[in-house]
């Protein structure tokens, strides 16, 4: 009896604890939506700076692409203007504004102007001025670190230029006039006119019939004495004539020319010291360690760790 009573006492407490759990499951669906919100839809990150139909472009996009393609390049040279400066400031070694001036000079050889190439910089390589500027300072610090060990003396300089006569030729430049006529009694006129000792560049205006010239006084500008471009009858005639001294008419082409030369510039002393110093640099950079080994070393010795 004792059995039973323990039984029935077992199964009151089950029927207890089925009935608990019911109603917390009821209680659990009853409360549970009948449709489960959707996440909320993240926005775009970065600002939209275009869009395709229903396809957007942001600046996060646009900054993820720029990063894989360029981010390493552009990461490389912040980090080799870093230890080519600290380096510099180390040894002591610093680069002046006049040396970045005359690089800057040099290397707009071939442009028609200083904005040209500021505006070719821009366009091919994405450089401003002032980034042309701090690229160029860490390009000649770097030279100067590479060959700071390196002596090459007048003599060295001198006989490398004696070796290589038609590649250190100083050039001559001439400064130009003309006056152009087509016929004997116009030119006959223009001789009068100079013989009274009217100015050259009045009768150029006055009488030549070459439109590109005629209103600056038949100025030509500045001409290397080689000039491919320049008719060689009337170089070679310039090339005679002493400054401010003017040709014989000379004939060509159908027409008559009268030659002035105004002016003539050959290399000062000055250039002749400036092109030394180029050559002197050239031949210690061609002695010295390439210039990218030089880099990784710099790296080594700042301990420099890139994780990009």
């Amino acid at each position: 009896m004792r059995n039973v009573k323990i039984l029935w006492g077992v199964n009151a407490l089950l029927l207890l604890v089925v009935v608990i759990l019911s109603s917390v499951l009821f209680a659990a669906l009853f409360n549970k939506p009948l449709v489960e919100a959707k996440p909320e839809q993240t926005k775009p990150a970065g600002r939209i700076i275009a869009t395709i139909g229903e396809k957007t472009i942001t600046s996060e996009d646009l900054k993820q692409q720029l990063l894989q393609k360029h981010g390493r390049e552009l990461l490389d040279q912040m980090v080799d203007h870093e230890v080519i400066g600290m380096e510099g400031h180390a040894e002591g070694i610093s680069v002046e504004e006049s040396e970045i001036n005359k690089e800057l000079k040099r290397m707009q050889q071939g442009y028609d102007s200083e904005q040209q190439f500021y505006e070719s910089m821009k366009e091919q390589l994405g450089f401003s001025e002032e980034a042309l500027r701090t690229d160029v300072y860490s390009k000649l610090l770097l030279e100067k670190l590479a060959t700071r060990s390196i002596n090459i003396t007048n003599e060295q300089v001198d006989a490398y230029i004696k070796a290589h006569p038609d590649e250190f030729k100083a050039p001559v430049l001439l400064r130009i006039q003309q006056i152009v006529v087509s016929s004997q009694a116009n030119a006959d006129k223009v001789a009068l006119d100079l013989s009274k000792g009217m100015d050259f560049s009045q009768v150029a205006k006055d009488r030549s019939l070459d439109d590109a010239t005629r209103n600056k006084g038949g100025d030509l500008g500045w001409l290397d004495e080689d000039d491919p471009f320049m008719v060689p009858v009337l170089l070679n005639a310039a090339k005679q004539l002493k400054v401010g001294e003017v040709s014989k008419p000379i004939s060509f082409n159908g027409n008559i020319y009268f030659i002035k030369l105004r002016e003539r510039q050959e290399d000062s002393k000055a250039k002749q010291d400036e092109l030394k110093e180029v050559v002197r640099k050239e031949m210690a950079l061609r002695e010295a360690p390439p210039l990218k080994e030089v880099i990784l070393k710099l790296r080594e010795r700042w301990k420099v760790s890139i994780t990009f």
